[in-house]
């Protein structure tokens, strides 16, 4: 049933007038109809379509929106016309706007262009963790095969915040999903429950939802979350190496074999029993090495996307007052 649909025309302001502020709206590019959810706008005086796009999604519109919205519940977000149709705003000339639209979307399409690369190293790195740790690419260099519990242990000791000893304190949240890094850390006297030691050269593995992909390295003495193991590396791998290891497929699948379905947590006891093949210690020392320039790659990779957000945010703030 299409009776109550909306006409819409090129050059008009498409948008959900329930997240409006969120960005969920968009200028059209054609002629058409749109649900009865979405709000129409027509431009009432000569403005550059691109421009006009670009202005829904500045950080001075959208906090009045904001303000228009305090004091509804959720059931009420709903930003009609009437109730923003008082915001003022200053509108440069028809060339300045172009101008500003060009500038942003090729700023846009930038942005776009890197986040393709930074997906395209993390799919590459991918392949390589498949290709080093495969059985038949083992099968050239002299290996043998191991059961986890033979390549790594958990660590036992325990840190108490009450004993007034003060390290970094790493929680799930502050560990970047598949990137290994750790974004932040708090610290651990103001915790209130009792955390799991890590100790350099450890390998940080997220057991809660291991499907996340959340591990990092341990540069130095912390603690973190009882959600986290801490794994230690046994004499047979180099502890890179480990780290490594807990980043691949093989590894992930029976991580990902846990018990619990609102909250899944990785099983020690299937962990434990996977068997994996360990290459020698030169073979390992050249993938640790390939490995880490990958990385280093994509966290420069990454640096240069995170600028270019940056960038892009500050010029919506200076370009549109």
């Amino acid at each position: 049933d299409k009776s109550n649909y909306k006409v819409v025309c090129k050059g008009d302001m498409v948008y959900n007038s329930m997240r409006m502020w969120q960005g969920a709206n968009g200028v059209s590019d054609y002629d058409g109809i749109v649900s009865p959810a979405y709000t129409v706008l027509m431009p009432n005086k000569e403005i550059d379509n691109r421009y006009f796009a670009s202005l829904f999604k500045t950080p001075n519109l959208i906090n009045e929106f904001r303000k228009y919205s305090q004091g509804l519940t959720s059931d009420t977000w709903n930003l009609k016309y009437p109730q923003i149709r008082s915001i003022r705003l200053y509108i440069p000339s028809l060339q300045e706007q172009h101008k500003i639209s060009v500038f942003i979307s090729t700023l846009e399409e930038r942005i776009g262009i890197q986040r393709q690369l930074v997906d395209s190293l993390k799919k590459y790195k991918r392949g390589l963790l498949s290709h080093l740790f495969s059985e038949k690419s083992t099968q050239r260099c002299t290996t043998k095969r191991y059961y986890f519990s033979e390549i790594a242990q958990r660590r036992s000791e325990k840190y108490d915040p009450s004993s007034g000893i003060e390290y970094p304190c790493v929680e799930l949240e502050n560990i970047e999903q598949e990137s290994g890094k750790i974004l932040a850390t708090v610290p651990s006297i103001k915790q209130g429950s009792i955390k799991n030691i890590a100790r350099p050269g450890d390998t940080l593995f997220g057991k809660l939802r291991p499907y996340l992909r959340k591990y990092a390295f341990a540069e130095q003495m912390m603690v973190c979350s009882s959600e986290i193991w801490t794994l230690i590396p046994s004499d047979v791998v180099l502890p890179k190496f480990l780290f490594y290891l807990t980043q691949t497929e093989q590894f992930l699948q029976v991580a990902n074999i846990s018990s619990g379905t609102k909250m899944p947590r990785a099983e020690w006891s299937n962990i434990e029993k996977a068997e994996f093949f360990i290459p020698d210690f030169s073979v390992q020392h050249k993938a640790v090495s390939l490995l880490e320039r990958v990385d280093k790659k994509i966290t420069y990779t990454d640096s240069v996307l995170i600028y270019l957000k940056g960038l892009k945010t500050g010029l919506m703030q200076k370009l549109f007052i």
